[in-house]
């Protein structure tokens, strides 16, 4: 079963052919402004040469419009390179409105007038340029990057508080599912033994548990935090279930992240199937159980994959993650990291196996200012 983090959608809103009708609107709206009379106007884009004209202001404006909103904006504006994008907007409307203006000429050559009969005495290719076309221009991309940054603004501010509703459950019930005192009891129960069997183990073991309660309860309270972090929470957490675990279960943990300093991680993404994985590991007597933990990071593509054995009568509950859910796993993905993710999940009556893809970014380092602050 492969979840991917973009929702399947139909071919005209894949292919944004919606601009078109809305841009058809939009144009037909100005020339009843400058006609005057809606029935005029539309007789004079369908049945006259003027067509013409009109199609040559949809088509290369919304040309102009599509690469600005889907090519400069996320690899210019959205990456605080503002001097390139100005430049390369400017050129984009200045281009879109030089192919408009042969719109003009070819109506009046399919209208059989000449220029001067068609739009007057100062007709020509500057007057077009600088009267209409580029003015035309300016407006419906200003009118498309309005849409497009108040749609962007409306849909972060909606995702923030999504994020934050959900991030407060999730905690909630991790929590739930982690402190409960099953895991305290059996936790604390274990160091008690070590420390008459192997006092110097037992203090390396409180330490953990002692790391563990301080990140739940106070580092993980932020959006982003170090990948560095919830690589030793992850560590911890391991070392302190293997006092838990049989002898017969085997726990291999293989971890290829050099430099995860700089790199942002949300908090829980990745102990959630690490927490799950030790509590439906498979509990057979007769045969090694085993957890198999990978992850590889390579510059900020981060690579993540656990594989613990089952049984059958644990595939339901490995399947609703123990109350935490699959559905709650892929909504905070798709919250905190939509687009930049690959989660495919496989179960057998034998294994689970959970793989993940993501992309990361580099953490955000506060300004000297807030610091100071």
């Amino acid at each position: 079963m492969i979840i991917e983090s973009t929702p399947s959608q139909n071919w005209f809103f894949k292919y944004k052919l919606y601009h078109i009708p809305f841009w058809c609107a939009y144009q037909y709206l100005w020339w009843v402004i400058a006609i005057g009379n809606p029935v005029k106007a539309a007789g004079s884009i369908l049945f006259t040469a003027m067509s013409v004209k009109f199609l040559f202001y949809v088509v290369f404006q919304v040309l102009a419009i599509c690469f600005n909103l889907y090519y400069l904006i996320p690899k210019f504006l959205e990456k605080s390179r503002f001097k390139e994008y100005v430049t390369y907007l400017l050129l984009t409307i200045l281009t879109a409105s030089l192919l408009i203006v042969p719109g003009y000429y070819l109506a009046a050559f399919f209208a059989g007038k000449t220029l001067t009969e068609m739009y007057g005495p100062d007709g020509g290719c500057l007057y077009f340029l600088s009267t209409t076309s580029f003015p035309s221009t300016l407006a419906s991309m200003t009118l498309a990057m309005s849409i497009k940054l108040t749609k962007n603004w409306i849909q972060t501010e909606r995702r923030q508080r999504e994020l934050e509703k959900e991030k407060l459950e999730t905690e909630l019930k991790f929590l739930k599912n982690q402190f409960n005192p099953h895991f305290l009891f059996n936790t604390i129960n274990s160091i008690f033994f070590l420390i008459h069997k192997n006092p110097d183990m037992a203090s390396d073991a409180l330490a953990k548990f002692s790391e563990l309660l301080r990140y739940q309860l106070y580092e993980c309270n932020d959006i982003q935090i170090p990948l560095t972090k919830e690589i030793d929470y992850m560590k911890n957490f391991i070392e302190l279930e293997k006092l838990r675990q049989n002898d017969n279960v085997q726990i291999d943990l293989q971890m290829n992240a050099a430099d995860t300093g700089h790199i942002g991680i949300a908090p829980f993404v990745l102990m959630i199937f690490v927490e799950n994985a030790f509590k439906h590991v498979s509990k057979n007597s007769g045969k090694t159980n085993w957890i198999r933990i990978n992850l590889e990071l390579h510059n900020t593509q981060l690579n993540f994959s656990v594989f613990n054995s089952t049984s059958p009568q644990l595939t339901n509950d490995l399947i609703h993650y123990g109350g935490i859910g699959l559905k709650n796993v892929k909504r905070r993905l798709d919250l905190i990291y939509p687009g930049q993710y690959e989660l495919e999940i496989q179960n057998t009556d034998s294994d689970f196996e959970v793989k993940l893809s993501l992309k990361l970014s580099e953490l955000a380092i506060p300004k000297f200012e807030e610091i100071a602050a």
